[in-house]
């Protein structure tokens, strides 16, 4: 049983709905009341307006996001809980990701796995461990000796080096926990090598959310000319190469990422024209010269964390797929993604499609696709369904 000595939050009335249905957090703005002294990062009890038990979890007063809860039942968080949620993270993943010629994948997507601002990718023989959300920080190495004795890793990375933690009231910081860190981490990914900075990179190093797209990219490029846009580190690039594209160009504005675009490129024997530039300006640029493409991605950041800015991200993305479609031919295949939940996917849909509706351009949607299943979406929890993955074909 729960603890009774736990401070409670009282939500106020019609926010309890989403709680029964399984969401994970209560927002400042949805708490009536609080009873007991808290301090951050310390353990509650979550009632409805009736004083009805919705769940258990920590108090954050410097986060929009309030309470995270770390179950709906009323059981004690103690350290075997976690162990065991970490184990059956690792356990799923071990269910779904039986894939040839793939050496990592995400043991850990936070909610989803009902271990709240936890995220764990393993890049091969590294894991890289992020602790995001003040309550799980006392958590951290029991969550990384689950960690190793599930996966048994050479080398397990503490990067908390990410400014949310300082929005939760942390500190950032690098740390190894268990083994030693190679000097370049190379991962395999439906058999294509991929050099990943898991020190300096983006988030744990690699979007590992794509693995399946990138896959899903080979049947569009035969004998094509492929332009990817915003490619990071060249993972849709590397796949165009191997489904067998005659030229590839990649463009991203980070020189650090170009040049693992080069890397990745020799470690493939591919080649690929990789270039250092505003994809903004590059396709504008490209429009103006009168360049054509058989194929088109664009796999941008977020450009919108909140949902008060959605007016400028659908400018955004409606802006590049007006210039990727005026790259296309007839027949030209145009894959487009949004990595961000605060755009819906049918605003983000809609919001493509009427660049074609402006160009006066038939398109055929091809399919709709999302992340991959190491990133599993949790049913009540439509935050952790982000990534919308929208491909088309030009009819005219």
């Amino acid at each position: 049983m729960a603890k009774d000595n736990l401070p409670v939050v009282h939500v106020i009335n019609g926010r309890q709905k989403k709680l029964l249905q399984g969401h994970p957090w209560v927002y400042g703005n949805e708490i009536e009341r609080v009873e007991g002294e808290i301090a951050d990062g310390e353990l509650v009890t979550v009632v409805d307006f009736r004083g009805r038990y919705m769940g258990t979890g920590f108090y954050n007063s410097r986060s929009l996001i309030t309470v995270r809860l770390l179950t709906h039942r009323q059981e004690e968080i103690t350290d075997a809980l976690i162990a065991a949620r970490v184990k059956a993270a690792c356990d799923y993943r071990r269910f779904v990701m039986q894939r040839e010629g793939t050496d990592s994948c995400r043991l850990i997507y936070g909610e989803a796995d009902r271990l709240p601002g936890v995220i764990a990718d393993r890049f091969g023989d590294v894991i890289v461990l992020q602790v995001l959300a003040l309550g799980m920080e006392r958590y951290t190495q029991v969550i990384a000796d689950a960690l190793v004795a599930c996966e048994q890793p050479a080398c397990l990375l503490l990067n908390n080096d990410d400014a949310i933690r300082i929005k939760e009231g942390m500190t950032c910081f690098t740390k190894v926990l268990h083994g030693a860190l190679p000097e370049e981490t190379i991962i395999h990914e439906n058999g294509v090598k991929l050099a990943v900075d898991v020190r300096g990179g983006q988030k744990t190093g690699y979007f590992l959310d794509q693995k399946d797209n990138h896959l899903f990219l080979r049947q569009f490029c035969r004998d094509a000319r492929v332009l990817d846009c915003f490619s990071y580190i060249g993972g849709f690039a590397l796949n165009a190469v191997r489904g067998g594209a005659r030229e590839v160009t990649a463009v991203d504005i980070s020189e650090q990422a170009v040049a693992l675009i080069r890397r990745n490129a020799e470690l493939n024997g591919a080649q690929i024209n990789a270039v250092c530039a505003n994809c903004f300006d590059f396709l504008r640029a490209q429009v103006k010269a009168g360049e054509k493409y058989d194929v088109v991605v664009l796999d941008p950041p977020a450009f919108t964390k909140a949902h008060a800015n959605m007016a400028n991200a659908c400018r955004g993305y409606k802006e590049i797929a007006l210039s990727a479609m005026r790259l296309l031919p007839a027949g030209g295949v145009l894959a487009t993604h949004s990595c961000s939940y605060h755009m819906p996917e049918d605003v983000f849909v809609n919001t493509v499609l009427s660049a074609a509706q402006d160009l006066h351009r038939q398109v055929r949607v091809i399919t709709l696709r999302r992340q991959d299943i190491d990133h599993p979406v949790l049913a009540g929890y439509p935050e952790s369904h982000y990534l919308k993955s929208l491909w088309l074909q030009m009819l005219d």
